[in-house]
């Protein structure tokens, strides 16, 4: 398991990080989210133990990170840390090299990968000839090379189209099944949603949000209604309750301040021709995380 307890880091006088707690079991995938300057780096960096002169503790399996455990951790960056220079085969040794591995052992590692990855005649071939999307493969085979106990991902999906979003996913999630500690970090939460079972949300390096994103999805008060027919938006928008009424091509989203308005507007619904749909479903974690994060800063 790995535990942050009560974490605080300052730069000077500036405090990066607040008072963060937080715990990831074995086989979990764990949101750690927030905008740039929220404290999400520095963050990685103490749990890496790249940084130890914090406040609190921060354990793997009950011990401090140090240069005795870092064999087994795997970082994926989000800014592009390959050699461009350097083929896919040079690159992997180098990373598996540093992980002490065994040559034997990183070349049969990356064969799997390579092959894994769909680019299994990629291994001689310098990164700098690779597309982005390719070489984002090679980065995250890289961070994965030593088969992690804890790995962390900062947008993993940079550079991807929705084809290979879909294999990173499956081999994420083949890496959690296995018994892997993984946090995840993306802007877009609609990869967070994909598969964050828990997260944490910072803003200027304090805890905004936190737990389980059914729980905060359930929580939070506003609601959406999916309707597909034909409405009338202004008279929808004038009812008690009813925040907005967004036009989405094909369907409207009718957004309400709390479920307690369903019943109202489904009376009114009823009233229109053409309805075809009427669904009442939980804020994205989009929505959520805007609005938390703009109140923090409002504060």
């Amino acid at each position: 398991m790995l535990k942050v307890d009560h974490v605080t880091k300052y730069y000077d006088k500036l405090k990066a990080v607040d008072d963060l707690s937080f715990t990831v079991e074995p086989g979990e995938i764990f949101g750690l989210l927030g905008v740039n300057g929220a404290g999400k780096t520095t963050t990685f960096r103490m749990i890496m133990g790249l940084l130890d002169d914090y406040s609190g503790s921060i354990t793997l399996d009950d011990k401090k990170i140090d240069y005795d455990v870092t064999d087994t951790i795997g970082f994926l960056t989000e800014e592009r840390s390959l050699l461009t220079k350097l083929t896919v085969k040079e690159q992997c040794i180098y990373y598996g090299t540093l992980k002490n591995m065994s040559k034997d052992k990183i070349i049969s590692r990356m064969k799997y990968l390579l092959d894994i990855f769909e680019i299994p005649d990629y291994e001689d071939k310098k990164i700098k000839e690779l597309s982005k999307g390719n070489q984002q493969k090679i980065q995250f085979i890289t961070s994965i090379l030593n088969e992690p106990k804890l790995l962390i991902l900062d947008e993993p999906f940079s550079g991807l189209d929705p084809i290979n979003v879909e294999l990173f996913k499956s081999v994420i999630e083949k890496l959690s099944k296995k018994g892997s500690i993984i946090i995840f970090s993306s802007h877009r939460m609609e990869h967070v949603e994909l598969f964050c079972k828990k997260l944490v949300i910072l803003v200027k390096g304090k805890t905004v949000l936190s737990g389980s994103v059914d729980k905060i999805k359930s929580d939070y008060r506003k609601k959406n209604i999916i309707v597909k027919g034909d409405i009338s938006i202004d008279e929808l928008k004038s009812m008690k309750g009813v925040i907005d009424v967004i036009d989405k091509n094909t369907e409207y989203e009718i957004k309400i301040e709390d479920e307690t308005y369903v019943e109202s507007v489904f009376k009114k619904i009823k009233n229109y021709k053409n309805i075809t749909k009427f669904i009442l479903e939980e804020p994205s974690l989009n929505e959520i995380f805007i609005e938390k994060v703009g109140e923090s800063y409002e504060k």
